[in-house]
């Protein structure tokens, strides 16, 4: 069984009035109404004597959503026990977790701002073009101006606009496929960084990664049916690897048997003043991740099997989390990390050095040569597959 990563080019209506030409949006939209109906969502009542039928932001919404990495536990788990997977959808699911909030006051704040002096524009941003085709039309009467559109030159500078909506839907589309390609962890959260103020170079990277997608377009996750339902871990971190801030990268996976269910990638929030403390902060959020991952074992009826095999390609690390004596002289460490200690202690995990050539972790953490990062790739069940 794998997941295949593929996008599928779909027009989602963004107003009712679109919507309510198709008929296959109208035939949902009436099987949506009747389920509410049906499970009461609503009450009808006569609109009250003089009040208006005006609601802006009178609702608030709820909807609960699985993790992936429950998604990826289920199927692993399903596949080595050799279960049925059978898919169904619930019509108007979260109809019993709309929650409607009455309020007595409803507030609108309508703003109209005029700057005294035309010539230096202070009041804040102003976005709408309608609002600055008002401004023009005001201006107009007084007096005689020439509409030369959208500013191109001025005082011999050139000014060129550029939208950063399509890095950030590309990258948007990125982190979708990250569902069933951790190949693609690591890079997709350096693109992350620079959804504010993209420029040229990060769109290149971001294109040069579509590139290999669509070089690598069969790879799939791999859940073999004779896997032992057994946890083992790899933490890995990239020390000061970031140059603005100097902060270090966590990258860690999970594997339940032979099949990858969880990953992560992700900037650390402190700086670390050496590499064992960013390679214990590493360590840290994995073990959180492992307690997790325990815990939904548990609710499926798998009794985890301890002490969880923990590699981790740092010595010092390691010794931090064994040997007390070296917390007198971590003391700077904040003190959530310190739950490897608590862990090891209990007996939940069993830290394991591990050569950093054999640290799958690492593939996580840092842009790796090709022998290197094909070679750790297919550590992590990742085999081509053509659909049938």
């Amino acid at each position: 069984m794998r997941f295949l990563a593929q996008v599928e080019a779909v027009h989602e209506p963004r107003s009712f009035k679109e919507a309510n030409q198709s008929s296959h949006w109208r035939e949902a939209m009436n099987k949506e109404i009747e389920a509410l109906e049906k499970n009461s969502t609503w009450e009808l009542t006569e609109l009250p004597a003089g009040k208006e039928l005006l609601a802006p932001g009178g609702f608030t919404s709820f909807s609960p959503v699985a993790k992936t990495v429950t998604v990826r536990l289920f199927i692993a788990i399903a596949t080595a026990r050799h279960w049925p997977i059978l898919q169904l959808d619930v019509n108007n699911a979260f109809s019993m977790a709309i929650l409607m909030r009455r309020s007595t006051w409803y507030h609108l704040k309508v703003t109209l701002r005029l700057g005294v002096d035309w010539f230096v524009v202070s009041s804040g941003p102003c976005d709408s073009l309608d609002s600055l085709s008002s401004v023009k039309h005001y201006l107009d009467d007084l007096f005689t101006i020439k509409d030369l559109g959208h500013a191109k030159f001025f005082l011999g500078l050139e000014l060129a606009r550029s939208t950063h909506d399509r890095y950030r839907r590309l990258v948007g589309r990125l982190l979708y496929l990250g569902f069933s390609r951790p190949d693609i962890s690591f890079a997709v959260q350096q693109l992350s960084q620079f959804l504010q103020h993209p420029r040229e170079p990060h769109w290149d990277a971001a294109l040069h990664l579509v590139r290999y997608l669509k070089g690598s377009s069969t790879l799939g996750l791999f859940f073999g049916t004779d896997s032992p339902l057994t946890l083992s871990a790899f933490s890995d971190s990239d020390w000061a690897s970031c140059l603005d801030t100097r902060r270090s990268v966590t990258g860690y996976c999970v594997f339940l048997g032979g099949s990858l269910v969880s990953w992560k990638t992700k900037k650390q929030a402190t700086v670390s003043r050496f590499s064992a403390e960013a390679e214990y902060r590493s360590m840290a959020s994995t073990v959180c991740e492992l307690l997790w991952i325990s815990y939904i074992l548990g609710d499926f009826g798998i009794t985890v099997v301890s002490p969880i095999p923990f590699h981790c390609d740092n010595k010092a690390a390691i010794h931090i989390t064994e040997n007390p004596v070296f917390h007198e002289r971590t003391k700077h460490l904040d003190i959530d990390c310190h739950i490897v200690r608590d862990r090891f202690k209990s007996g939940f995990i069993l830290p394991q050095h591990i050569s950093t050539q054999h640290q799958v972790a690492d593939l996580f953490t840092k842009a790796l040569p090709a022998p290197q990062f094909t070679r750790l790739m297919s550590k992590l069940g990742m085999l081509s597959h053509v659909p049938t």
